[in-house]
C-alpha cells in the first residue's frame, strides 16, 4: 500500500506502467509465500520443542513466545532465529513504509496549493492510521517485558493487533468512500429531522 501511494503521489506518470497486473500478482505471491514459509518454520520449530512442566498458556492465543517459555528445551537458538525472522518480516517492511512516506511528505509539501496537499495527504491517511495502529501495538507488545503486571497489558495489546486492527481496517478504508459519506450524511439528516416521540 505504501509503495502504491508512493508511486501515485511521487511518480504519477509512471504509475500505470509500474503498477500493472503482473506486478500486483507477483507482489502478492511473494508476500504470501514469505508469510507461509515463516509460519511453517515457526510450526516446525515448535514441534521440535520438549515440554515437561505445566501445559497451561496464560495468554489469549498460542503465540510463539509463551510456548517457548513452557518448553524444557534450550530455546536460545530459536530465540535468535525468531529475532532474525522478526527483523526480516516486520522491521524491513516497516522501514520501507517509513521511507515511502518520508518521500511522500517531501513531495506533498512541494505542492503549491492547499487543496492539492490536502487531497494527497487524505489519500494516505487511511493507510497511515492502520499501519500506526498495527505496528504501534506490535512494538509495545514485543519490546516491553511481559512479567508481572504488564502481562495483562500485553494480552490486551495482542488482542488489539490480532483482532482490532483487522476489524477496523475495512471500516477505516470505507470512511474515505464518497458513497459511504453521502449515505452517512443522509442518515444523520434523517435522524436529526425526526421529531421526538415524547
Amino acid at each position: 500500500m505504501s509503495y502504491d501511494r508512493y508511486l501515485a503521489i511521487c511518480n504519477p506518470l509512471h504509475y500505470h506502467s509500474i503498477m500493472n497486473h503482473r506486478f500486483c500478482v507477483t507482489s502478492i505471491s511473494v508476500i504470501w509465500l514469505i508469510g507461509s514459509m515463516v509460519t511453517l518454520i515457526d510450526v516446525i520449530s515448535m514441534c521440535n520443542l520438549h515440554f515437561c512442566g505445566p501445559h497451561i498458556i496464560d495468554y489469549l492465543f498460542c503465540d510463539l513466545d509463551p510456548i517457548m517459555q513452557l518448553s524444557c528445551s534450550d530455546t536460545s537458538i530459536l530465540h535468535k532465529w525468531v529475532l532474525t525472522l522478526g527483523f526480516l518480516v516486520l522491521i524491513a517492511p516497516f522501514i520501507i513504509i517509513v521511507v515511502s512516506y518520508v518521500y511522500i511528505v517531501i513531495t506533498v509539501l512541494k505542492i503549491p496549493s492547499n487543496t492539492g496537499r490536502h487531497k494527497a495527504f487524505s489519500t494516505c491517511s487511511s493507510h497511515v492510521i492502520v499501519v500506526s495502529l498495527f505496528y504501534g501495538t506490535l512494538m509495545i507488545v514485543y519490546m516491553f517485558p511481559t512479567k508481572g503486571h504488564l502481562l495483562l497489558m500485553s494480552k490486551v495489546l495482542s488482542l488489539s493487533y490480532t483482532v482490532l486492527t483487522p476489524l477496523l481496517n475495512p471500516i477505516i478504508y470505507t470512511l474515505r468512500n464518497k458513497d459511504f459519506k453521502e449515505a452517512f450524511e443522509k442518515l444523520k439528516e434523517a435522524i436529526s429531522s425526526e421529531e421526538p416521540c415524547w
